[in-house]
């Protein structure tokens, strides 16, 4: 059986992942949108020393990520700019 105080100490631990992964979220969607990819924006040092594969998996489902990678998309078509050739 937990105790109050484990129980505080999860809850308190549960808030600093939230923020770890809100930091995260912002830095992707900041890095998509000023031009990078996102394959080379996850292999950063600051996305793999924050998160796990589970939290990550869970950043890329985030409905703002999602939007800036779409808007990237688009605009890469509208510029037919698709980067096949590296």
């Amino acid at each position: 059986m937990s105790t109050i105080s484990d129980k505080l100490q999860s809850f308190m631990d549960d808030l600093a992942h939230d923020a770890v992964e809100e930091r995260v979220i912002e830095y992707v969607i900041r890095e998509v949108r000023n031009g990078r990819k996102l394959t080379e924006t996850l292999k950063d040092p600051y996305v793999k020393n924050r998160l796990s594969d589970e939290k990550l998996a869970h950043v890329l489902e985030n409905p703002e990520v999602v939007s800036a990678l779409e808007e990237e998309i688009s605009a890469s078509f509208q510029r037919r700019e698709f980067g096949f050739t590296d």
